[in-house]
């Protein structure tokens, strides 16, 4: 049986069945792993940010600790009590900072993990789990199973009434952008480039899960014909090759540099002044982790993109969002400090840089650079259907 098997599905049923207060419940996880849940949870540890974001927006009082440290930018998004939670490490990742045998100083009742579900993933949390003798459950992290995860895991936890009110949120958001997509051409997307890191030379291979958001928003990822993948770092040159018609920085610096640096001048987004930040408080519209926060990048983006079609209230869904999913009520100053470097819509409607998928010229041979000279795209323009790693044009 495949690990990407619909085990989400199994994990539903498993909690809503025996996850009654004072029995022990059997769970299948998203890595078909079976684990013997405590009678009890009251302390969970999160693996990496991603989970932590999860069990905060379910049950915070039960978190044991962020999995790295907040900054002060971003404990001004936070309840006060919340903001102040210990940093527990990440037990995952390139760079993890916590050792198996310093779990047991945090008491946790349980270890929950939200990821790429693969087999060696399931390896990893099955010794963590022989090594801290603590249930460790491993979740798909897809921003397509985030509904059945916070159902699943808010049963689990005790809070079902609220993992099952966040789902209908999620999935709300979802499908309204999946609906909306539908009736928007699907001949024509917009090229975009998201710039990860101070330089913002790092960005997201196709079907990554840091690009799943920008997607989901039936854009296409310059940076996917490069192949399948997680991160990987790109030149100017092929930005310049690229000429995406919107470019997303993840950090300030990167944004700033696009719109002081000579260097960057003559680029479609940059001249047509689509250059934006993503907003990153308390957690990452896009990434940064990849969990349930981006839910709220889905109604952004499609209304970044598509204007003419999402004629959402942004700053009312940002508000409603912040509300429900993390407990604060947004000052006017905290709002506009998100918004307005995302380019949220003030009401006017922008004519939508289209690309044609089906037909669209080759990808130009290495030379391309700044403007003016030989192998520069035009703007917005697309490349091949059928390179590798070339995403479909609807979301999955």
């Amino acid at each position: 049986m495949s690990l990407r098997s619909p085990a989400v599905w199994i994990v539903f049923l498993f909690v809503t069945v025996f996850a009654v207060p004072g029995h022990a419940a059997d769970f299948v996880d998203s890595a078909e792993r079976y684990v013997v849940l405590p009678d009890r949870i009251g302390r969970v540890m999160a693996a990496d940010q991603s989970a932590a974001v999860l069990v905060f927006v379910l049950a915070p009082e039960k978190l044991v600790g962020w999995s790295r440290p907040l900054t002060r930018e971003q404990r001004a998004y936070l309840p006060a009590k919340f903001a102040q939670l210990p940093v527990a490490g990440q037990l995952i990742g390139p760079t993890p900072t916590v050792a198996a045998d310093a779990v047991a100083r945090l008491r946790p009742d349980l270890i929950i993990e939200t990821g790429v579900v693969s087999a060696e993933a399931a390896a990893r949390a099955d010794a963590i789990q022989r090594q801290t003798r603590v249930p460790y459950i491993l979740l798909d992290g897809g921003i397509q199973q985030i509904p059945d995860t916070l159902a699943t895991v808010g049963a689990m936890l005790g809070v079902a009434e609220r993992g099952q009110d966040l789902a209908h949120s999620a999935r709300g958001q979802i499908d309204d952008l999946r609906g909306k997509l539908l009736i928007t051409e699907s001949t024509e997307r917009p090229l975009v480039y998201y710039g990860r890191g101070a330089d913002g030379l790092e960005t997201g291979l196709a079907r990554s899960q840091v690009m799943a958001a920008i997607d989901q928003a039936g854009v296409i990822n310059v940076a996917a014909r490069l192949g399948t993948g997680e991160l990987t770092r790109v030149t100017h040159e092929q930005i310049f090759q690229w000429n995406p018609a919107f470019i997303i920085a993840e950090q300030r610096s990167f944004y700033s540099a696009l719109q002081r640096d000579r260097t960057w001048r003559g680029l479609a987004a940059v001249t047509s002044k689509r250059v934006y930040l993503a907003p990153a408080e308390p957690f990452g519209w896009i990434d940064d982790p990849t969990g349930v926060n981006r839910i709220i990048g889905l109604p952004w983006l499609s209304a970044l993109f598509y204007p003419e079609v999402y004629q959402t209230d942004l700053r009312a869904t940002v508000r409603d969002f912040y509300d429900k999913f993390y407990r604060i009520k947004l000052s006017d100053r905290q709002l506009e400090a998100l918004v307005r470097p995302a380019g949220a819509p003030t009401g006017e409607t922008g004519q939508m840089l289209g690309v044609p998928i089906l037909g669209a010229e080759p990808v130009p041979l290495p030379g391309g650079g700044p403007p003016n000279t030989p192998g520069l795209r035009p703007p917005g323009r697309g490349g091949t259907p059928g390179l590798p790693g070339y995403p479909p044009p609807n979301p999955q």
